[in-house]
């Protein structure tokens, strides 16, 4: 049984796909979820649908390029719902899909700002907080690109690699006081990143039948399962959605 009452959830890009999955499923099993993205309108929405349910819900206008957005939003939730026990560190760009030598130093540079400095800005500021509460959880949205790399996503290849080193440096520093850090790598899921991957052209991904992907309902129940002590096996690594086991693990199939 998957049981989060009590705790509070910090969820970023939670705005659709993977982290509004994730913001519903948490608090379906009892979580205080703080929605964060860049998206008002929709994470309002969402924490009001959530809300209308049974949950609790709030959302929080965030860039995760600013550290003193995150600074803030971690404290809204301390303020509203207690300190954060789950983070989750979802918020991610693919665009500009190019190959190097016709890439946009700017929009190559923004994706880094993201998707690597978005999950160190989230663990920064939420670090302190679970240390001082004796424990957490950092669940780190990760993928295949972080070891593998492609044509055109030179951007988020790095930016994942990056991603996977951070949660391997933080679950060393934090193992020892009852934080756990790890990687999640769901596969291809169909969201919007899909949408736009799929119009580049651009490497065998975007060839991909849509029916391929998975639903990100799946991938916000793993996110809930990984917040379990399920988790403690993939303390500092990344846990593969690809992996039948896993997916039976969680009730998947």
């Amino acid at each position: 049984m998957i049981d989060h009452a009590g705790k509070t959830a910090l969820v970023t890009g939670a705005s659709r796909g993977i982290g509004e999955a994730a913001a519903r499923s948490l608090a379906k099993y009892g979580a205080s979820v703080v929605l964060a993205a860049r998206s008002s309108e929709a994470i309002e929405r969402i924490a009001r649908d959530i809300r209308s349910g049974g949950g609790r819900a709030i959302a929080c206008s965030c860039d995760v390029a600013s550290y003193a957005d995150v600074e803030k939003t971690v404290a809204l939730a301390a303020h509203e719902f207690g300190p954060v026990n789950i983070l989750v560190n979802n918020a991610g760009l693919i665009d500009p899909i190019s190959r190097l030598e016709t890439s946009d130093p700017d929009g190559w540079g923004k994706v880094i700002d993201v998707n690597v400095k978005g999950v160190y800005h989230c663990i920064r500021a939420a670090a302190p907080i679970m240390l001082e509460a004796g424990g957490g959880t950092i669940i780190n949205i990760s993928s295949g690109a972080a070891t593998g790399a492609l044509e055109g996503w030179s951007h988020y290849c790095a930016s994942k690699a990056a991603v996977l080193s951070l949660t391997k440096c933080a679950d060393l520093e934090f193992s020892d006081h009852g934080i756990r850090v790890m990687g999640l790598s769901p596969g291809t899921v169909a969201t919007h990143m899909q949408v736009a991957i799929k119009a580049s052209g651009i490497n065998p991904v975007s060839q991909l039948d849509p029916s391929v992907h998975i639903p990100p309902e799946w991938v916000g129940e793993t996110i809930s399962w990984l917040a379990t002590e399920a988790g403690d096996a993939y303390c500092g690594i990344d846990c593969s959605l690809r992996d039948e086991g896993v997916r039976k693990a969680v009730g998947l199939i």
